[in-house]
């Protein structure tokens, strides 16, 4: 049995439009109860769904683009090697302090 159709799953439609998703789906998708879902309609008509998980407002800013670049970057240079350890946070600022001048 190839990998695609061990893969395919079906549910039923209920009343009110209603489908459950398989199990293995929703893992597949990432979702939990109370997440969302997008469905994108193709020309063809063929649908793909995808999982949406909402974020709170007050951690926004952690998935703004710049911010992650950041991470990105920071992730980088960890597995670099790039990294410094201190003390203490007093001599961490000192140096960050240091770096500005």
């Amino acid at each position: 049995m190839s990998e695609t159709r061990a893969r395919r799953r079906r549910a039923v439609m209920r009343r009110k439009n209603q489908v459950t998703l398989p199990r293995e789906v929703a893992e597949a998708l990432h979702i939990h109860e109370g997440d969302e879902v997008e469905f994108d309609i193709g020309e063809s008509g063929q649908v793909t769904l995808r999982g949406m998980t909402s974020v709170p407002a007050d951690q926004a800013w952690f998935w703004d683009r710049g911010w992650q670049q950041g991470e990105r970057e920071a992730s980088e240079q960890i597995a670099a090697g790039q990294t410094e350890e201190f003390e203490d946070a007093e001599s961490m600022f000192d140096a960050l302090e240091d770096e500005e001048r």
